[in-house]
């Protein structure tokens, strides 16, 4: 029986380590230029203090009061249009939002406005709470 228990134990560490969300990325490693054009919340995460990386939150101001990702630039949705100017055409651009639709959006509309450089935030700050990041 202690066998069967210390089994089932063995089990279940094995999967909480295989599940965990904390997996890290290596700002060093990651080649912006190249990413795709839905990255996940750990990339965001190593690249975001990056000289050459802009991230924008779309949500709207109380979302982004409840708990934002530090440092980044809150841009409301429905401004989006009107602050084009205020998005770097040389750095690359993070778009985020609650759950990774609002900024899947915007990021389409800024590429047929002609942006090459932007990058959508799969499953927004819900999965970057999810992973345990750092929110403020």
């Amino acid at each position: 029986m202690k066998q069967k228990h210390l089994f089932l134990l063995l089990l279940l560490l094995l999967l909480a380590a295989c599940s965990s969300n904390t997996a890290t990325v290596d700002p060093a490693t990651v080649d912006v230029a190249s990413l795709p054009a839905d990255i996940d919340v750990q990339t965001v995460n190593a690249i975001k203090d990056r000289d050459d990386v802009f991230v924008i939150d779309v949500r709207e101001q109380w979302e982004y009061d409840e708990g934002h990702i530090p440092n980044i630039t809150l841009m409301p949705m429905g401004e989006i249009a009107s602050r084009l100017s205020e998005i770097p055409t040389d750095k690359e651009v993070v778009v985020t939002c609650r759950s990774g639709n609002r900024s899947s959006q915007v990021a389409t509309f800024l590429r047929d406005q002609g942006f090459t450089n932007v990058h959508n935030m799969e499953g927004g700050i819900l999965a970057w709470q999810q992973a345990g990041l750092p929110v403020e």
